[in-house]
């Protein structure tokens, strides 16, 4: 029978573990989380002690034993611990607690609360939770570990919470999802490039490219490139503008450089591409 010897076996440096998004945490007395926005998802379980929370569902709202919120990627949030409190963060991108059926049923047919609550850890969540910490102490974790424990989490909230208690969290997701998705496609034209899109919306880029990933499903240097592309294509086919207007509109140096750009985008130079159009 073969053994392994536990005192030499590394599972930090295992190729199957991944940084650990169900995370247990001692915050102590007087611990403050300035405002900020939130770069993931995240479900905040308060074990012990109470904590003074702050954000646009949870104004000014103190949070007490045995109850949990969920903050969704892209909102502000701020927190004070008013006394000693034991917690336990399960960051996510893709909301993993709902099948796509169950997510749609709530946004189409339960109305979102007229004021957010916190919601109570029930017995069924707090078994999970206690159980979890033991796995909970190392910076990484095993995936297989990590995924089973996902799937347990959703399946908790699925089946021990109603339709009702569930909008809150699925309303939150949405609202910030689309939110996100309307100052992008309301702002991208007005910058040229990532830096600047991220800070007209007060992101920093690596939280802006975080979230556009999340929302977009695609890296966001790619999709401003798509939409130039658009963009160009429609203004040389449709504008009354001149090839030079399109030029510098789009931020090119000069004509040869974006004839260049055109060739090797659109296999043509703007101006049969133009004529290409008009024939």
């Amino acid at each position: 029978m073969s053994s392994i010897c536990q005192g030499t076996w590394d599972c930090q440096n295992c190729p199957k573990a991944v940084g650990n998004a169900i995370t247990h945490i001692i915050h102590q007395r007087g611990f403050h989380r300035s405002a900020q926005r939130c770069d993931e998802n995240f479900i905040f379980f308060l074990l012990k002690g109470e904590m003074l929370v702050n954000s646009q569902e949870y104004a000014g709202t103190m949070l007490r034993e045995g109850e949990f919120i969920l903050q969704a990627i892209g909102s502000k949030f701020e927190m004070l611990a008013m006394t000693e409190c034991e917690c336990i963060y399960y960051r996510f991108i893709q909301p993993e607690m709902f099948c796509d059926f169950r997510f749609n049923h709530i946004m189409k047919d339960v109305s979102p609360p007229l004021i957010y609550s916190p919601l109570k850890i029930v017995p069924e969540l707090q078994s999970f939770l206690d159980s979890s910490i033991t796995y909970l102490k190392e910076n990484k974790i095993c995936r297989d570990l990590l995924s089973l424990k996902r799937k347990e989490l959703a399946f908790v909230l699925g089946y021990y919470y109603s339709d009702y208690d569930l909008s809150s969290l699925v309303h939150s997701l949405a609202k910030y999802t689309n939110s996100f998705q309307c100052f992008v496609i309301q702002n991208y034209k007005k910058v040229k490039t990532v830096e600047e899109l991220a800070q007209l919306g007060g992101y920093t880029v690596s939280t802006f490219r975080r979230i556009f990933n999340h929302v977009f499903h695609e890296p966001v240097y790619e999709w401003m490139q798509a939409r130039r592309k658009e963009g160009i294509l429609d203004d040389i086919h449709h504008s009354d503008c001149t090839l030079s207007e399109i030029c510098y509109k789009y931020g090119f140096e000069s004509l040869p450089h974006f004839s260049n750009f055109c060739k090797k985008s659109f296999g043509a130079s703007p101006r049969n591409l133009r004529g290409k159009k008009s024939s």
